[in-house]
């Protein structure tokens, strides 16, 4: 714990450094998400329940229960180390404990609820959807504000260690 707040400077911008090119990185992994997503479905539900379902119309086959169940294994472990990375990471921002707590477990909820979404459009009811689509939006709008927040509070860091 030390490191994440070391009196050396030289450490202290150094480490600055590689959370930046850290959230450099994840924000590459944001716009992939938003990028995939939207190759693949859209925000109208007709989209979604196409995907899930498929579609005689575009000649497509619904998606398989093992499809799914490996699309939820990788992202169901990789989704939560991101959270958690991103939440940890926030926890050292000047923001009000109150939203970090808000924040965080919107975001967790986020990731889930996205997961679940293919889930239920698929075996529960077309309805769906909308849950669907929601919790991709708020996922999205989450994660964005976990790397704007960390993104904005280290570079403010940055500022006061070049004038101090």
């Amino acid at each position: 714990m030390r490191f994440f707040a070391p009196r050396d400077h030289r450490r202290r911008a150094l480490l600055n450094t590689l959370i930046l090119l850290f959230l450099g990185y994840i924000a590459l992994l944001w716009v992939s998400n938003g990028l995939m997503y939207f190759h693949q479905m859209g925000l109208t539900p007709s989209s979604v329940v196409d995907y899930y379902l498929g579609s005689e119309e575009d000649f497509t086959r619904p998606i398989s229960y093992q499809s799914l169940l490996e699309v939820s294994h990788f992202h169901l472990f990789s989704m939560g180390i991101l959270v958690l990375t991103l939440a940890h990471l926030m926890l050292f921002t000047e923001l009000p404990a109150s939203l970090k707590i808000w924040l965080s477990g919107l975001t967790f909820f986020a990731a889930v609820a996205n997961e679940a979404g293919g889930w239920l459009v698929r075996f529960v009811h077309p309805a769906f959807a909308y849950f669907k689509i929601s919790a991709f939006l708020l996922l999205e709008l989450t994660l964005a504000a976990l790397l704007i927040s960390v993104s904005v509070s280290l570079i403010l860091a940055r500022r006061r260690l070049r004038t101090s």
